[in-house]
């Protein structure tokens, strides 16, 4: 609720989230951090504008006022105080591509990089791209998601969220003041139901019989032992086919994941089962020079494809019953029910972190030696070599 009257005492006190009216179309807006700001709302040309004045209290009471009444007399004789502003904020498109390129190299997620401009240039370039961000206001946003709110639900959240980067990164430089994809819309949008995602996954019991299945299908020397590394490790499909023989060291029997590829940031032990090695002593006769464990028979010297280990199931026909990243889940139930490991070894089989911060900032060990026992009987469960049940103490 904005307030009247404000005085420059009463603006200096101001610590309580909100809008302080301080003349007919003038306020000082507190953010939840405690920064203040100046704010006209103003209508130019029948549209509703908001026009930022400066940070309080480099900009004082007096000098707000003086500045928001010159735009009132500009906007009275048929002027536009965005104008000259206009003329220097990049349009959509352009914040896009400069969003872009300063988030990329944090991005690991090759097909989540891959789509992040396609999902903008497929559903708000059409309303937004060629607009100076600071003219974009709700109502242009809302004509973005209204037509796909409630009909593709997860698509219309990304591309919120993705309109939502683009003008946060033009609020960091100055272009706006305001996110008009933030709260501010929530309520004209309906609530959506929370999303749970559930990758499919075969059963345990089923997980060595896909293994021959996949083992005797068509698919390449390099996808099928790459898949096979994969479900042994328990590791997700992006840094399976990304791992490098730089990452393994075959006399500590480690495969050493560094920070940049993994989803956590930090750099992940994987312990190898003998059956992990051997995989990789076949994987030996795939080298091609660029230092890669599984490259791609077809692109040397790339990697495998985000797709190539999917296609793996589907040629022998598992994609309907299994995903590649369900075998994590085959192996999380198989460890929950058929061992009695702690719950941090098999949580950090998976590179989940575990625990509150304050646990996480204690917790100096990985569970290496813990981790190891485990996956080697998972390892001997799924090649056939062990099914019985796992003691992990003493």
């Amino acid at each position: 609720m904005a307030k009247r009257s404000l005085t420059a005492a009463a603006a200096r006190g101001a610590k309580k989230p909100g809008l302080y009216r301080a003349d007919p179309t003038l306020y000082l807006r507190v953010a939840p951090g405690g920064s203040k700001q100046w704010i006209q709302r103003i209508v130019i040309k029948g549209r509703r504008r908001d026009i930022g004045l400066g940070a309080f209290p480099v900009v004082g009471l007096t000098e707000a006022r003086d500045r928001a009444f010159e735009n009132r007399r500009l906007v009275r004789n048929g002027g536009d105080p965005l104008a000259e502003r206009r003329a220097v904020a990049p349009t959509f498109r352009d914040a896009t591509r400069r969003t872009f390129e300063a988030n990329r190299a944090r991005w690991r997620n090759g097909k989540h990089t891959a789509s992040w401009l396609q999902t903008l240039e497929r559903h708000a370039y059409p309303v937004l791209a060629e607009l100076p961000v600071d003219t974009i206001g709700r109502e242009e946003v809302l004509k973005v998601l209204t037509p796909i709110w409630s009909t593709r639900q997860e698509t219309a959240r990304r591309v919120r969220q993705r309109i939502r980067t683009v003008l946060g990164w033009a609020m960091a430089h100055g272009y706006v003041h305001t996110n008009a994809a933030g709260e501010a819309i929530d309520g004209a949008l309906p609530s959506m139901p929370a999303v749970k995602r559930h990758y499919r996954a075969l059963p345990y019991r089923d997980v060595a019989a896909a293994l021959e299945t996949v083992k005797a299908g068509r698919a390449s020397d390099a996808a099928k032992l790459c898949f096979r590394f994969t479900v042994l490790t328990a590791a997700r499909s992006g840094e399976a086919r990304g791992a490098t023989w730089g990452e393994i060291d075959l006399d500590a029997q480690e495969w050493r994941i560094p920070p940049e590829r993994m989803k956590a940031g930090s750099e992940h032990r994987v312990p190898l089962s003998g059956a992990a090695l051997d995989a990789l002593e076949k994987a030996r006769t795939l080298d091609d020079g660029s230092g890669l464990a599984f490259p791609s028979p077809s692109r040397p010297g790339r990697q495998l494809s985000d797709m190539a280990l999917t296609k793996v199931l589907r040629d022998v026909g598992l994609a309907e019953r299994a995903t590649v990243h369900g075998f994590r889940t085959s192996f999380r139930t198989w460890a929950a029910e058929r061992t009695n490991a702690e719950h941090a070894v098999m949580e950090l089989s998976l590179a989940h972190a575990v625990g509150n911060a304050v646990e996480q900032a204690y917790a100096r060990s990985d569970l290496l030696a813990k981790r190891r026992r485990l996956m080697e009987q998972w390892a001997g469960y799924i090649t056939g070599t062990s099914a019985e049940v796992v003691n992990l103490h003493g």
